[in-house]
């Protein structure tokens, strides 16, 4: 498989981040526990065969450092303004439009990077995966000479559909779970959680039966 694709993921402050999936783990390791599930995200990405690079736009400097460890190119945050300009600006500006990008939510620690591969492989013209729910998007991809033109934001997955992107079929179980609530995680740890997300809950004794994603 060639590495065609630029990914890009895009993460706001820690102390900010994830508001609904509050309570899930102490208030003090909340932020711990967001940057877990980036880092299995990003992980998983990197080792796509599909995936030349990722692209993490953030102002957070512990996420910047977390993912530029594993290979991820850090920029800024400069639009800072919603989640849809931020990632308009790391696709269609940084990475720019004559490439394949690929933009990603960042709570997507049960991800296999073989999903990843099959979704993308499919993603002929600028298309989307839905989440698990139907209702949300956890991916969108545009290939060269496409606006990504993202509509992320409650009810995206139709939004994006109206805007004429095409809707990926595939099972994706790791892909499509992204981590909203504490039901999401016990969802994603049903599934098996990336080794990140799995460290700090044992840590933490909310769990025993977490098993890494392979």
């Amino acid at each position: 498989m060639v590495r065609d694709w630029t990914a890009v993921i895009p993460v706001k402050r820690l102390s900010a981040a994830k508001s609904r999936l509050r309570g899930a783990v102490p208030p003090a390791r909340h932020a711990e526990l967001v940057l877990a599930m980036v880092r299995d995200t990003a992980s998983a990405v990197l080792t796509a065969e599909a995936v030349a690079e990722l692209i993490v736009v953030t102002d957070d400097p512990e996420a910047a450092a977390a993912v530029g460890e594993l290979g991820a190119r850090v920029v800024p945050d400069t639009p800072a303004a919603e989640l849809n300009a931020a990632m308009r600006f790391g696709a269609d500006e940084v990475a720019g439009l004559t490439r394949f990008r690929a933009v990603l939510a960042g709570d997507l620690p049960a991800l296999h990077p073989e999903q990843l591969d099959e979704a993308l492989g499919r993603a002929e013209r600028r298309s989307f995966v839905a989440d698990a729910a139907g209702t949300g998007t956890v991916l969108l991809a545009a290939g060269p000479g496409e606006p990504l033109d993202p509509r992320f934001g409650l009810g995206s997955a139709v939004a994006h559909a109206a805007s004429g992107a095409r809707a990926l079929d595939g099972a994706w179980p790791g892909l499509r779970q992204d981590v909203d609530t504490p039901a999401d995680l016990q969802r994603v740890l049903a599934l098996g959680a990336g080794r990140h997300t799995c460290d700090l809950l044992r840590d933490l004794g909310l769990t025993v039966s977490c098993v890494p994603a392979a």
